[in-house]
């Protein structure tokens, strides 16, 4: 994979698998020092033997749940310490929740643990890096969210809700760091893109045979997240940055 220029030490959530992975390996290839966060130690030794084979002596792995501030907050502590300090900080740790139902079977319990992983996740993981980050020169965060914070499509209530939130989170949080500590705050918002979540989501095994739209792939949106996370980005600020081939701007118009 050819280079990219990268902050040297990076945290990121949900890195294990599908974008956050894909971030990982190409910072990693890239001399990087990775920290991340994941849900389980099954999914440590699963992206260790998948996505991550290989490049084990550039990661640092930490157990937390990002809905639990107080394990977030451990985390990126330990984290930052075995990295040697804190450049930047990439929040793609997501679930998708009941995709494919209708308003009457959403339950409270399942929208709420949606808002809490994608949003409250965030939350955490900024609150609690940004201490790290205002020692570095050029600190950055990068949030992972989706054309679905800006069109809708039935059956991802909870889903489009979050990633609405994320959209106006990404905006206030870069107003307040920029001003207050430098700290930049962007997200790369796909549309479909080729994941795990979003397999299980549409309940198939591949992409491959997939013509009807097209599909981003995870490292279409690592390449992405890695310029806007580095240095030569510096001027771009509290954007929403959609990588979805230009569908979101069509016109409904049959023509």
């Amino acid at each position: 994979m050819d280079s990219v220029e990268v902050p040297p030490r990076l945290i990121i959530t949900g890195g294990a698998s599908g974008i956050g992975a894909a971030v990982a390996r190409l910072w990693a290839d890239s001399g990087a020092h990775v920290g991340i966060i994941v849900r389980s130690e099954e999914s440590i030794h699963r992206a260790l033997r998948a996505e991550l084979r290989d490049r084990q002596d550039s990661l640092e792995f930490h157990v937390a749940d990002v809905a639990d501030e107080g394990a977030v907050a451990v985390a990126v502590d330990t984290l930052a310490t075995r990295l040697g300090g804190l450049d930047a900080v990439v929040a793609s740790a997501g679930i998708e929740g009941e995709m494919g139902a209708a308003l009457g079977e959403v339950t409270s319990e399942n929208f709420r643990r949606v808002l809490d992983v994608n949003v409250l996740g965030v939350f955490h993981l900024v609150k609690h890096a940004v201490p790290h980050l205002i020692r570095a020169a050029d600190p950055s965060i990068t949030l992972i969210g989706s054309d679905s914070g800006f069109v809708a499509a039935k059956g991802m209530l909870a889903y489009n809700a979050s990633k609405g939130a994320l959209a106006q989170l990404t905006r206030a949080l870069a107003v307040e760091l920029f001003d207050d500590c430098g700290i930049r705050v962007n997200s790369v918002c796909p549309s479909i893109a080729d994941t795990p979540m979003a397999r299980r989501g549409m309940g198939i095994d591949s992409f491959d045979d997939i013509d009807e739209f097209p599909v981003n792939s995870a490292d279409d949106i690592a390449w992405t997240v890695s310029y806007l996370a580095s240095a030569r980005s510096r001027a771009i600020n509290g954007v929403n940055l959609l990588s979805d081939f230009g569908y979101s701007g069509r016109s409904s118009f049959p023509a």
